[in-house]
């Protein structure tokens, strides 16, 4: 099993001026430490349900493409980019800058988008959720063609391009890697079916992971999609400061339902400290995890 870094805490106690030292410090650390994603949220207020709308939030493909600057190895996303906050085809050409400048390492984490209040706040449209979606899969199809040979109109509902062109291309061929979030088992793990490299479900359970994960499995064989190419991730909790044992057989009952990868937040005030430690006492036996 692989490790990531989901950096969502920027509430640090010295202030805002800290926070270039912290996370560029954090993007070596992982870096070093054999951890291979990064990934930032796609908020604009901080999660209330974490701290309050008042605490620090930094945009997040800012964030990433200063990572990508610190680092060499990580993989870059948003976890998830909200489908609401960008119009499909600027998105492409962020997400296609993002893997342009860091040698090949973005990924286009995506959803549906939920937090009504920073939308309602800074003027953002917050359609209902069933538009939501028809959104977020124009979106998809979208970066698809803007990615592809094809920079011909593309027509949906909701958007409506006269040309996809996109030059450069990204380095990755045949595009950067899609990551869907949310475990929504009638949209989002269809969606996740038809067009996703990666899924990202919440750990709650090994019994509530498991069901997402054989909902999934049953679009896959409605849409004839191969179950097992899709990576599955999920977002842990772990204190390295500490016994990690707990932590690693939970992951090793994660890993036998098929849980590829696992990302944890690290801690202000010193999260390169906090991923050091990820390096020195789970990034390897976490790997052995099979």
């Amino acid at each position: 099993m692989k490790l990531g870094i989901h950096f969502m805490n920027f509430t640090h106690p010295d202030g805002g001026a800290a926070l270039r030292s912290a996370v560029g410090d954090t993007a070596v650390a992982a870096d070093q430490a054999g951890i291979v994603r990064f990934t930032a949220m796609d908020h604009w207020f901080q999660m209330e349900h974490f701290q309050t709308a008042f605490d620090p939030m930094l945009e997040g493909y800012s964030v990433l493409n200063f990572v990508a600057a610190k680092s060499e190895r990580l993989q870059l996303g948003l976890l998830v980019t909200g489908v609401t906050y960008r119009y499909p085809g600027l998105l492409a050409k962020i997400v296609t800058t993002l893997d342009v400048l860091s040698g090949g390492r973005a990924m286009l984490g995506i959803g549906a988008a939920w937090y009504e209040r920073e939308h309602r706040a800074l003027g953002v449209p917050y359609p209902p959720v069933a538009e939501r979606f028809e959104r977020l899969e124009e979106t998809i199809q979208i970066c698809e063609q803007m990615w592809s040979d094809n920079n011909g109109p593309y027509e949906g509902k909701h958007y409506q391009l006269a040309e996809t062109i996109c030059s450069p291309r990204p380095l990755q061929s045949p595009r950067p890697p899609i990551l869907i979030g949310g475990g929504g088992e009638k949209k989002t793990l269809r969606l996740v079916a038809k067009y996703a490299d990666a899924c990202n479900l919440f750990g709650s359970s090994t019994a509530d992971v498991s069901h997402k994960l054989d909902v999934l499995r049953a679009h896959c064989d409605a849409e004839g999609r191969d179950y097992d190419a899709i990576e599955k991730t999920i977002i842990g909790r772990v204190d390295p400061s500490g016994d990690v044992s707990a932590f690693l057989g939970e992951m090793e009952e994660y890993a036998k339902l098929g849980i590829d990868l696992v990302e944890v937040a690290p801690a202000m005030p010193d999260p390169a400290r906090f991923v050091t430690l990820l390096g020195e006492k789970v990034v390897r036996p976490l790997a052995e995890i099979g």
